[in-house]
C-alpha cells in the first residue's frame, strides 16, 4: 500500500479510527478535524479529495484525533460552536451550546417583538450566561434592548465577553459576576429573566456521556441532589426582578417540568404558561408571565 496519505484516505482511516472509539459521527468528526487542522471549510476536504498531506498538518491532526479518541468533545477541539446561526467560541470553562435552548431563544424573540413599540428598550437578564448564546442572540436580534449576563463564573465570563466583542453586541450587554440573580438586586428591573441553567441530578452524573461527564463543567451541569435545587432559587429571584407582566423563561430536563412548574406556580405573582416542547416532544422550557 502506499504511504502517501491524500485527504480521502486520511478520513477514511480517522474515521474507522474513531468508530472502534464509539464516536457517534465519526465521519462528521473527521472532517471537521481535518478542516481545522488544514484551516479549510469542509466542502474543501472534497475538492481536494487526492492531495497528498503536509506532515506537519497530519501531525495536528494526529494529537486533535488522539484527544477525539480520548473523548473530548469536538467543540473544544475546534474552539468553537455554531448556534442561532452564529459561531461562538468555547473552551472548557463553558457548557458546549446544544440546540434545544434554541426554543428558548426563539420564544424569548417572538415575545420581545410583541412589547418593541413602546418607548422603552427591551431589558433581559440571562441568568447562567456560560459562553453567552442566549445574551449575545438577544442583543443581536433585538435592536435597543438592554441585556445582562449573569454567572458565577468569572472564566466563563470572559469568555462570553469575548463572544459579545466579536459578534458586535458587546456594547449592548453589561456582563456581572453573581450568584445566580444575588447581585442584581433592582426589583421590577427586566421584561425578561431567561435561563439555562444546571439542573442534572447528583444521581444522574454518572449517566451522561463519557465526554459530557468527564470533559464539560460541572458546575454548569449539576443542578443539586435532584437538579432542581438551583432553579427552586432562581424562581423566585426572577419573580422579584421581573417587572409586571415580565416573563421568565427557564430551560429544564424534561423530567424536571412538573417540579419546576409547581416552583413557579408557588409563586403568588406568577401566572404558569404552557410548558415549551423540543422537537422530540418533550418538555424544555418552561414559561411564566409576572402577573400585573
Amino acid at each position: 500500500m502506499t504511504d502517501t496519505w491524500t485527504v480521502g484516505r486520511l478520513l477514511g482511516w480517522t474515521t474507522d479510527y474513531l468508530n472502534q472509539h464509539g464516536a457517534e459521527s465519526a465521519r462528521l468528526d473527521a472532517e471537521l478535524l481535518l478542516g481545522r487542522a488544514r484551516k479549510c471549510s469542509r466542502i474543501e476536504l472534497y475538492t481536494a479529495w487526492d492531495e497528498q498531506v503536509d506532515d506537519d498538518v497530519r501531525t495536528e491532526f494526529r494529537e486533535l484525533v488522539k484527544r477525539r479518541a480520548a473523548g473530548t468533545p469536538v467543540a473544544y477541539l475546534l474552539g468553537f460552536r455554531e448556534f442561532f446561526s452564529l459561531r461562538f467560541r468555547v473552551t472548557p470553562d463553558v457548557l458546549i451550546p446544544r440546540p434545544e435552548t434554541e426554543h428558548l431563544v426563539v420564544a424569548l424573540l417572538e415575545l420581545a417583538r410583541g412589547r418593541t413599540a413602546g418607548a422603552q428598550p427591551v431589558r433581559v437578564v440571562d441568568v447562567g450566561t456560560g459562553s453567552g448564546v442566549i445574551a449575545i442572540c438577544a442583543a443581536k436580534h433585538l435592536p435597543g434592548c438592554m441585556v445582562t449576563a449573569v454567572d458565577t463564573s468569572a472564566a466563563a465570563l470572559a469568555v462570553a465577553e469575548d463572544n459579545a466583542r466579536r459578534l458586535g453586541v458587546h456594547e449592548s450587554i453589561t456582563f456581572v459576576q453573581s450568584d445566580l440573580l444575588e447581585a442584581v438586586t433592582d426589583p421590577d428591573s427586566f421584561d425578561f429573566v431567561v435561563s439555562n441553567p444546571p439542573y442534572v441530578g447528583r444521581d444522574e452524573v454518572d449517566e451522561l456521556a463519557t465526554e459530557v461527564r468527564d470533559h464539560e463543567p460541572r458546575a454548569a451541569l449539576i443542578g443539586g441532589e435532584r437538579g432542581s435545587e438551583l432553579i427552586a432559587r432562581l424562581v423566585p429571584q426572577a419573580c422579584r426582578r421581573l417587572c409586571p407582566g415580565g416573563h421568565f423563561l427557564c430551560e429544564i430536563a424534561p423530567r424536571l417540568d412538573a417540579e419546576v412548574r409547581q416552583l413557579v406556580s408557588a409563586q403568588a405573582d406568577f401566572e404558569v404558561q404552557p410548558t415549551i416542547k423540543d422537537l422530540a416532544g418533550l418538555p424544555r422550557v418552561v414559561r411564566a408571565r409576572r402577573r400585573g
